[in-house]
């Protein structure tokens, strides 16, 4: 059995979320050996999978007043190979310490990095083998590359289907794809849950409730699906960033101006006048279930939750570096999983407005497409209204690349026999940048 050592990014909980999924598929023994770094702190994401013992907090990289270079000095003293880079930080070189010696004392044999350039080529300086987890986007400066390069392999958690087609020939020939993982109750919720849940909400909702909709008054309406006549609309937004969706409220509401919009997450107080609940829950998955359509931007654990549930997908992306999620937005689009904010809208008119011509249009551009993952699996024909096949199904990559590394007493031993088969290629191999 190896142990594995993974290095969890700060901004946001996702990183941190991403290592405790993968560590829930490894059993008890093995989840043992796994150790996480992360300057995260305890408060701001509490691991389930996996004890606390198991962190390893490190120090923080923020630039200081006594650096002597800053993170991005300029060309005359930036180096190309990395993003950020201060000279005679105190955080970072105690950090750098916290990082080697722990792999050292607890004899890690291999290093998921989850993100950072400067992490990778600190372990690859050190000659410790990593993998570098790839995010969606367009990643082809020279510190990516560089990065990837110097990786074992890289881990993409998302499916084949969704990569973009700027990406290089040869990244993706590098690639292992998880597939989306996700944690979901095994036990799917009932529409009729469902809107016990939103009456529930309703109750103790303070948002301003438009006169067109009101729950629970409207719930007798709502109870039966096959004959609701009160279409449910669900704005999911996560604490990474949610100006571009509230900015789009206003004109939902005057596109859907009969629709019960339910807004999940933080919102600005200016415009929750524009939905008729706003709360955060705990668990979306029955909205994503059972809303007749989602609205929401285009994160990873997000897009993970809802891609593959039949509820019509409208994509709003936030801003982010590298196009993050503008890119997983166009291929959602490109693969019919999603609309756009402007072909939604064309729909509106299309349909003068009515939810469910909409709704079916939507559903008839949706198709189902393959996915590629380490194992070849097919998972084409898993029944997409039972969560617990869908858990099974989306963790079959994911699965085989952990369970992977206990088969294995050493990394060379696994590298040698289990990943060059599955990437098909040899170290010897020229690579064209």
């Amino acid at each position: 059995m190896m142990r594995i050592g993974y290095y969890a990014h700060h901004h946001g909980s996702g990183h941190c979320r991403q290592a405790d999924k993968l560590a829930a598929l490894l059993p008890n023994d093995a989840r043992a050996q796994l150790t996480v770094f992360t300057s995260l702190d305890i408060n701001s994401y509490r691991f389930t999978a996996i004890d606390e013992q198991q962190i390893v907090r490190l120090n923080a990289e923020d630039e200081r007043p006594d650096d002597i270079l800053a993170g991005r000095a300029g060309e005359y003293w930036q180096p190309a190979s990395l993003h950020y880079s201060p000279v005679g930080n105190g955080d970072i070189q105690k950090r750098s310490h916290q990082i080697l010696d722990t792999i050292f004392q607890c004899k890690i044999d291999l290093m998921i990095i989850d993100v950072s350039v400067e992490v990778a080529m600190l372990c690859r300086a050190a000659s410790i083998p990593y993998l570098y987890v790839r995010l969606p986007g367009i990643r082809d400066d020279a510190p990516h590359l560089g990065a990837f390069a110097g990786a074992l392999a890289l881990l993409a958690p998302y499916p084949k289907a969704l990569e973009s087609t700027q990406t290089s020939e040869w990244v993706c020939d590098k690639t292992l794809y998880l597939d989306f993982i996700y944690s979901q109750k095994a036990e799917p919720y009932t529409y009729e849950s469902f809107i016990d849940i939103l009456a529930k909400l309703s109750v103790n909702n303070e948002t301003f409730v438009p006169k067109t909709t009101s729950l629970p008054s409207d719930k007798a309406k709502l109870t039966d699906k096959s004959k609701a006549t009160t279409p449910i609309i669900t704005v999911i937004k996560g604490y990474g960033g949610h100006k571009a969706i509230d900015e789009k409220l206003p004109e939902l509401r005057s596109l859907l101006p009969d629709t019960l919009i339910v807004s999940l997450g933080p919102i600005d107080d200016d415009k929750r006048c524009y939905v008729d609940i706003s709360a955060e829950v705990d668990d979306v998955t029955p909205f994503i279930c059972h809303s007749d359509y989602l609205m929401m931007a285009c994160g990873l654990n997000a897009v993970a939750q809802a891609y593959h549930y039949d509820t019509p997908l409208i994509v709003v992306p936030d801003d982010r570096p590298h196009n993050e999620q503008a890119v997983m937005a166009e291929a959602l689009v490109t693969q019919n999983k999603a609309l756009n904010w402007q072909q939604f809208k064309t729909l509106m008119s299309v349909n003068d407005g009515q939810p469910e011509s909409i709704a079916q249009t939507i559903h008839s551009r949706s198709k189902q497409h393959p996915t590629t993952s380490v194992d070849s699996i097919e998972k084409n024909n898993i029944e997409e209204d039972s969560g617990e096949e869908i858990n099974a199904a989306t963790s079959t990559a994911a699965q085989a690349f952990m369970h992977s590394t206990i088969d294995y007493p050493t990394t060379k031993l696994w590298f040698e026999n289990w990943l060059l088969p599955q990437l098909n290629l040899s170290p010897e191999s020229t690579i064209e940048f």
